[in-house]
């Protein structure tokens, strides 16, 4: 007996033994005929999209602002989802907003504009409207703590009323330049500006209406493109330049005219049309644009039941130029153009400004509505002349 125990005993330990083996082997990998499959390293799942490597930018990037100088932070108070004080929101903003004196000097007068500016990059990048440098040979830009710089021109778009400035100085405050498509009517919005020459005043109200046009704003450049948000933030002469502001400190639009005898009927440049010119702003100074070189109108509702139009909406073809991009590419009179680039057109404003930024020489492709027949050609752009008539896109 006394030799049969620790004989017993090391079987038991070996067995324990054994089973400790086995259930290492399997925690460490798949036993034959087990439905887990080793995969190799760096292998992604079937049907899995590689995402773009962390450190790779995109090409857009080296034309925003460096990460070290932040923009203002969501700067206003609020309670119950309405707003108790703007100040938070004006106190970081204005920093960034400046007067904007043009001074014009010919043979024998000197005439002096104002009208006001912001930074929208720390490198010393500004906006402005056009009409408010017109044809400077000084501007010069104060901010609210009082210091004067020269500024130069760095591109201009008489089209649009949109300028581009620059001072020789680095590490401004600047305010961030949002997304106006997602601003919906009813918004609050924010105005800083210099009216009557009042500088930084602050005013408030909501976004009133979007998508007004030229019709809307009379007295404006029959042959520019006008697309404003609407806005009952007072706005006076002055204002004109400034950033209208959204509740996260975002710019939304540019303040760029008024209804004449109206009250709190103001009008901004929404600030995705500045976005889409900027580079070529920055880039060439000027925009040149390209042309379909066709004359459009609105499809009225006699129009359109002639035109077996199920609405309507799209640009009516009132004339063809002849021997321009559209007459070669088969465009005909009485024909709807209601796509461009994939893009729907709902209206002659709209096609004016799509064919306009789209590229000389660029080939597009256009829906047609010819009747009951809907079909897509192709046409490459010409370029836009100046003597080409208001309604050609």
């Amino acid at each position: 007996m006394r030799t049969r125990w620790p004989l017993l005993w090391l079987v038991v330990l070996l067995s324990l033994l054994a089973l400790g083996a086995i259930a290492c082997g399997k925690s460490s990998g798949s036993s034959p005929g087990s439905s887990t499959t080793a995969s190799p390293l760096g292998a992604i799942p079937p049907g899995a999209l590689l995402a773009p490597s962390a450190d790779v930018l995109p090409s857009s990037a080296s034309a925003s602002p460096p990460s070290s100088a932040s923009p203002p932070p969501p700067a206003i108070v609020s309670g119950e989802g309405y707003p108790v004080s703007f100040a938070p929101l004006a106190r970081r903003a204005d920093p960034a907003v400046a007067t904007i004196k043009a001074r014009t000097q010919t043979r024998r007068t000197i005439a002096e504009g104002l009208g006001t500016g912001f930074v929208y990059d720390p490198e010393g990048f500004m906006l402005t409207n056009n009409h408010v440098i017109g044809d400077a040979t000084d501007v010069t830009v104060i901010f609210v703590d009082g210091r004067e710089m020269k500024a130069t021109i760095v591109g201009r778009d008489k089209h649009t009323d949109i300028a581009v400035l620059r001072v020789n100085e680095r590490g401004l405050p600047w305010l961030p330049l949002g997304d106006s498509d997602v601003a919906e009517v009813g918004d609050w919005a924010v105005a800083i500006g210099n009216p009557f020459g009042l500088s930084h005043t602050v005013s408030a109200g909501i976004v009133s209406a979007k998508g007004r046009t030229r019709e809307d704003v009379k007295g404006l450049d029959p042959s520019g493109y006008f697309n404003f948000l609407q806005t009952d933030a007072s706005i006076n002469p002055g204002n004109s330049g400034g950033p209208l502001l959204n509740m996260r400190g975002e710019v939304i639009g540019i303040n760029a005219a008024i209804r004449a005898n109206a009250n709190s009927i103001g009008f901004a440049i929404p600030i995705n049309m500045v976005k889409q010119l900027l580079p070529l702003l920055l880039r060439d100074g000027k925009i040149v644009r390209s042309a379909l070189q066709l004359v459009v109108a609105t499809l009225n509702a006699v129009e359109a039941e002639r035109l077996k139009r199920p609405d309507r909406k799209g640009a009516w073809v009132q004339r063809v130029i002849e021997g321009g991009p559209a007459d070669r590419a088969g465009v005909s009179t009485d024909d709807v153009i209601v796509g461009f680039e994939g893009k729907p057109v709902s209206d002659p404003n709209e096609l004016r400004w799509l064919a306009s930024i789209a590229g000389v020489n660029k080939t597009v492709t256009l829906r047609i509505a010819r009747l009951e027949r809907v079909f897509d050609i192709r046409v490459t752009l010409g370029e836009l002349e100046l003597k080409d008539e208001p309604e050609e896109p």
